[in-house]
């Protein structure tokens, strides 16, 4: 059996957190593999990512244990087995760069994940789904049935068990009810550097305001379009002779890569949301 682990938490800061933990593992015979902690002095919080292996407790012994210590630090934690893949689903409209990488990485193993269905409100990637075995969901989506829709995939999110959502050029404003229900779940990738332009068409904003670097955010969804905590951001340098279409084709690479880094980050327990920031232990 495996018995790795990952251990993430926070806490309001305090001397004695790193020497707590890690007599906690000592403990319990764990073998500490990979430590990285923050103290965030704007915010007062300690964060702290621990990587360990205990070949002589199992999963919910630990949890159980590990309960009443946390409760001492009023610690906000998370306890991984390494050996389990993060159960995700993949959401996506007509653009499917982001998707067909995605896909590419995580059979390559590239991604620890465990990619349960492909949800999209076009029929384009039906084939592209069937060539990796990954069920395809259908659910148009129109201003009418906006609400039938967002349930009929939540079913599908829910009924996968999804740890983890990933709106892969989703081109679709979710509710603020499924904001809620997907929070610190659900990872989006809009195609600007924010907070630079925001919302729809961000290329063409770009291209009208003469930009000379381009970029893609990764980011967590909340009911605030586009402004959720950020997990990764990366750039393109492009100049006034790049047309719209230019723009755009450029930007898909980027795209790509900056949402595959986050979503490696995410499924390696490595971002904490640390208010309408993240904390990311690279």
């Amino acid at each position: 059996m495996n018995h790795a682990y990952i251990l993430t938490l926070s806490c309001p800061d305090r001397t004695g957190i790193v020497h707590a933990v890690s007599g906690f593992l000592l403990e319990r015979g764990g073998n500490i593999e990979e430590a990285a902690q923050y103290n965030d002095h704007d915010t007062g919080l300690f964060f702290m990512r621990v990587q360990f292996a205990c070949e002589s407790l199992g999963f919910e012994e630990l949890r159980t244990q590990l309960q009443p210590f946390a409760d001492g630090f009023g610690m906000r934690w998370s306890l991984h087995a390494t050996s389990a893949p993060v159960r995700t689903v993949l959401m996506v409209s007509k653009e499917g760069h982001c998707l067909n990488d995605l896909l590419f990485r995580w059979k390559s193993g590239l991604l620890p994940l465990d990619i349960r269905a492909i949800i999209s409100n076009h029929r384009d990637f039906y084939q592209l789904a069937a060539s990796y075995n990954v069920p395809f969901h259908h659910i148009p989506v129109t201003a009418a049935t906006k609400a039938q829709a967002e349930g009929r995939a939540y079913e599908v999110i829910e009924a996968e068990g999804a740890e983890l959502v990933v709106l892969a050029r989703y081109m679709q404003i979710l509710s603020d009810d499924l904001c809620r229900k997907l929070a610190g779940r659900a990872i989006n990738i809009h195609h600007s550097f924010l907070p630079s332009f925001k919302g729809a068409k961000p290329y063409y904003q770009a291209h009208d305001r003469g930009v000379k670097l381009i970029g893609a955010t990764a980011h967590y969804v909340t009911a605030d379009l586009d402004e959720g905590p950020i997990i990764e951001q990366d750039v393109a340098r492009v100049d006034h002779s790049r047309t719209v279409e230019d723009l755009t084709a450029q930007g898909r690479d980027t795209e790509s890569q900056v949402l595959a880094r986050a979503v490696k980050w995410h499924s390696e327990h490595r971002v904490l949301i640390n208010g309408h920031k993240t904390v990311v232990f690279k």
